[in-house]
């Protein structure tokens, strides 16, 4: 398996300058103990299940330009972009040009969006669910062209483009990898059957199995290799050598959410969770961490489980 760390929650990287501090030790602690890549949300406002609105909040795009000043081989993505808040055109050279100035590192995790409290306090459109799966089918299309061919043109229901140039081009090739983040399994995983690189999803080892085998099928319907798609999964992880200490900080969580989305106990349970969903498909899992004791558990985590998965 590869790992992937995500930081979702700068409430506890201090205030100003502070904060591109905490970011360079994270990501190249990170980088240096063997994790793929470096991931942050794409928000505006804190989302629920994480903080508060108002609590400290970072433009992803461009904390991941200056992650990439910071590093030097780990690779950086959002997770995910939500497609609305961006024309997917210019979220096509935002790529390119990270993709660029990175030395080839980008890793694009593009959705459907979700969050309408943020985009309607931002003023931005919010179209019902059905419109955002078509844009998200045109966006997936546009960026995958616009890194490929000299010049793209587009006719869709939502956006039309007429030789449109993205030079330079990035630089892995055919392109870096598109990843499209959601579960939704009649429209979401059909989207990535038909054009993705990577899903990524989220949920208990039976929730798991049950999405994989939705997007085999949809798979073997568009015609598809399934095994081409890199199955990527998002988890919680509270890792303890007190297993009392992993237990207690769960108990913040509710019991759904908890069974949903948490891993977590001694670096032993945390190591057999995730072969277990290893077991039933997934091949790269992405990871946050207790946020107020986030470095103390990567280097746990790193040592218990990264190196020996």
């Amino acid at each position: 398996m590869k790992f992937g760390l995500q930081h979702p929650n700068f409430t506890f990287d201090g205030e100003g300058a502070e904060i591109v501090e905490k970011l360079r030790t994270l990501a190249q602690k990170a980088e240096s103990l063997g994790f793929d890549s470096f991931w942050v949300m794409d928000h505006f406002h804190q989302i629920q299940n994480v903080g508060q609105s108002q609590e400290p909040m970072l433009e992803g795009w461009t904390t991941q330009a200056v992650v990439a000043g910071l590093t030097e081989k780990i690779k950086l993505g959002t997770l995910v972009t939500g497609i609305v808040y961006r024309h997917p055109s210019v979220l096509a050279k935002i790529g390119a040009t990270l993709d660029v100035l990175s030395k080839g590192r980008l890793f694009m995790g593009i959705g459907a969006a979700w969050n309408v409290e943020e985009a309607s306090a931002y003023g931005i459109p919010f179209p019902p669910v059905g419109e955002r799966m078509r844009r998200l089918e045109e966006a997936a299309q546009i960026i995958s062209k616009m890194w490929t061919e000299e010049r793209t043109s587009f006719t869709g229901n939502f956006y039309q483009l007429s030789d449109a140039y993205c030079n330079p081009k990035p630089i892995q090739k055919p392109h870096p990898p598109i990843m499209i983040g959601g579960s939704g399994e009649k429209q979401t995983l059909k989207i990535v059957a038909k054009y993705a690189d990577a899903c990524n999803i989220f949920g208990s080892v039976e929730t798991v199995r049950q999405k994989l085998a939705v997007l085999r099928e949809h798979c073997r319907l568009v015609g598809r290799d399934y095994d081409s798609i890199l199955k990527t999964k998002l988890g919680h992880v509270v890792i303890d050598k007190n297993k009392e200490k992993a237990t207690e900080a769960i108990k913040g969580l509710p019991e759904n959410r908890r069974r949903e989305y948490a891993i977590y106990g001694t670096p032993e349970e945390v190591r057999k969770q995730i072969e277990t969903f290893r077991d039933v498909g997934i091949e790269y899992l992405i990871v946050n961490l207790e946020p107020d004791r986030e470095l103390q558990a990567l280097d746990l985590f790193a040592s218990e489980v990264v190196k020996k998965l």
